[in-house]
């Protein structure tokens, strides 16, 4: 029994953790179980009670793939030819045949149009500079230039669709590029195939609005937060305050301010202090004002949804002014705590611009101090109105707003005439990047047609599951059947260990967020068969051994030694073809290799490892094992 006690601990450390990383997917079952019983104002009451502890669970539960839970599959493609004809400076007929041509080419497949553009133009010794660029830039500046737009132009398309997908609430969706070209969208949960088609498909709303004045956001602040503690009637409004209140209004909001974002904050072992802050303040429990004054709000990411009905309720709609709106960070915010925040900005209602005078926008680093900049470039109705709109609001924020999700808030610090801008205060060049792809999305769009619409029904989910979990089933009982018939003892120690293998698969899946379809079902069906022949080829060496005569003790210890390199070699091919498989496969052949290569590194602990240790531990306790 010592011999076998760090193999024991080690087992028993794996089994904690699968259970553990599993513990979330159990506690969100049983949480949706007890939601779908209740109804009405018991449901509701039940949600807000639970809203937390639902809401990690949810987080951290093992997801499933669409066809397993339902919702819709579309395949949007990128039209870069289209691209390619916009951004030519001249066209003439030759030009307009191989547009033609390259489009009956790639029509039913997945190549990359740019090489064949290219080699239409080369195979008649036309010079690229003749339709784009200057005359002195070659043929391979210019494609990289086509390259680079194209690839932007993808980019482009895929932050838009990711931020209405956001925008419009969809749990866990999937945004995968594809080859050159094309994107697919997985939204879980979603049924309306028209309401899908104008999300996917609208053009993008690109706007610029001024930030309210940070007292006045603050002040509407202050009376949903006094409105939700029963202090306030729902027919104050929000911006009257005699002249007398405007006096102390300063120190009345630093004083408040202090409080309410963190110089007094409650500690989270406190759990009174916490609650009577809650009752006293139960907006700003979940909405922290800026430190700074600036008048927009953090919002920890588990407590967006929450903040979301709070503002959607009528009676707090009526104390927020007529010409205030809040809007969304469109993107979650991460600091030094490391905790996830969403911002909360309180902008104007009308847009000073939209994104239609903007023709161009680049990401570039400033080379005085090397921190990441976006350069601007607007047309001449957009530059008159830029010039007009800055000049009016040195020192102000404006809000750089897409499909009303807030991506930049940047300072106006001078006048801008020209129509040339450029934007500072990026943390990144990636968030760089992502600002020129926002300021790009109404400037020279790439079209985007649908290329595959499929809807997976919930009922069609549920069914899925169950023939999967059936296949498991089936597969399980037959090889328990046969292992025991076969190898009698011998054979129950292995079906034994197939439980251990199975809580592995899945502990290991949840652990890092895989997501479970029904290919990855049939991974992990395939890989209890290989698991079990481990198992055959043990026993088969142990037989051999016996045969020559030696001791039970001393021929397991053998077939487990001389069967290894079987065992690991087989094991590592097929490894490798999972990688292969999850590398270039499509994403139901990834879900099937993930699940494969997850299982075979399981097998290979439980059939070498476990059962060793089960065996060795019947042979201390006097047992024998039967091998048939």
């Amino acid at each position: 029994m010592r011999n076998q006690l760090t193999r024991i601990i080690i087992t028993v450390c794996f089994v904690i953790l699968a259970v553990y990383f599993l513990w979330p997917t159990i506690r969100d079952y049983n949480y949706r179980k007890q939601l779908s019983q209740l109804t009405g104002q018991d449901s509701i009451a039940y949600a807000e009670k639970h809203h937390d502890d639902m809401l990690d669970a949810k987080m951290k539960r093992m997801k499933l793939g669409l066809d397993l839970q339902g919702g819709m599959r579309v395949v949007l493609e990128v039209d870069l030819i289209q691209l390619l004809d916009d951004v030519a400076k001249n066209k003439d007929d030759k030009f307009r045949a191989i547009i033609k041509e390259v489009r009956s080419e790639t029509v039913s497949n997945e190549s990359s149009i740019i090489p064949i553009f290219v080699n239409k133009f080369k195979a008649d010794t036309i010079r690229l500079s003749r339709y784009y660029g200057s005359m002195r830039d070659d043929d391979s500046k210019i494609t990289s230039m086509l390259e680079d737009e194209s690839g932007k132009a993808i980019d482009r398309a895929i932050e838009i669709v990711r931020n209405r997908v956001d925008q419009y609430g969809v749990s866990e969706p999937s945004i995968q590029k594809q080859g050159g070209r094309r994107i697919i969208v997985e939204l879980p949960g979603v049924k309306d195939e028209n309401e899908v088609s104008q999300l996917l498909h609208g053009t993008a709303l690109l706007e610029f609005r001024m930030l309210k004045d940070p007292q006045i956001s603050y002040k509407v602040m202050v009376s949903i937060d006094k409105f939700l503690t029963g202090k306030l009637e729902t027919d104050s409004t929000a911006e009257t305050a005699t002249s007398k209140e405007k006096g102390k209004e300063p120190e009345k909001r630093k004083d408040a301010l202090s409080e309410l974002t963190g110089n007094t904050a409650t500690p989270e072992s406190d759990t009174s202090k916490e609650a009577q802050f809650a009752r006293e303040h139960p907006f700003f429990m979940y909405v922290k004002p800026d430190q700074h004054g600036n008048g927009e709000g953090y919002v920890a990411e588990k407590d967006k949804d929450r903040v979301v009905r709070l503002l959607e309720r009528p009676e707090v709609q009526r104390l927020i002014p007529a010409d205030l709106e809040f809007l969304w960070s469109a993107k979650v915010q991460s600091f030094k705590d490391e905790q996830k925040y969403y911002l909360l900005y309180p902008v104007k209602k009308t847009p000073e611009l939209t994104g239609n005078v903007i023709t161009n926008a680049q990401a570039s680093v400033d080379p005085e101090d090397n921190r990441s900049i976006v350069n601007m470039e607007m047309n001449s109705e957009g530059a008159r109105d830029w010039a007009r709109i800055t000049g009016a609001n040195i020192g102000k924020r404006v809000a750089i707003i897409m499909d009303k999700g807030v991506f930049s808030a940047p300072v106006v610090q001078a006048k801008i005439s020209g129509g040339r801008s450029r934007i500072t205060g990026m943390d990144s060049p990636a968030e760089a990047r992502l600002l020129e792809i926002v300021l790009k999305a109404g400037a020279l769009p790439a079209p985007v047609t649908t290329i595959e619409q499929r809807s997976i029904g919930p009922s069609l989910g549920e069914d899925s599951i169950h023939a999967g979990l059936t296949s498991i089933l089936i597969a399980f009982i037959l090889i328990v059947l046969f292992m025991v018939v076969y190898y009698h003892s011998a054979g129950a120690v292995a079906d034994f260990a197939l439980f251990f293998n199975i809580l592995f698969i899945l502990g290991v899946m949840a652990s890092f967020g895989a997501t479970l379809t029904l290919p990855g079902i049939a991974g992990i069906v395939l890989t209890i068969g290989m698991a079990v022949d481990a198992n055959v080829l043990v026993n088969e060496r142990i037989r051999e051994e016996l045969e020559t005569g030696k001791t039970l003790r001393l021929a397991i210890d053998t077939g487990y030694h001389r069967a290894f390199t079987a065992i690991f070699d087989g094991h590592v091919t097929s490894f490798l073809t999972g990688i292969v498989l999850y590398q270039f496969g499509s994403s139901g052949v990834q879900g099937f290799a993930l699940t494969l290569m997850i299982g075979l590194v399981a097998n290979l602990f439980s059939a070498i490892v476990i059962t060793h240790v089960i065996m060795n531990i019947m042979m201390d306790k006097g047992y024998h094992p039967k091998f048939g």
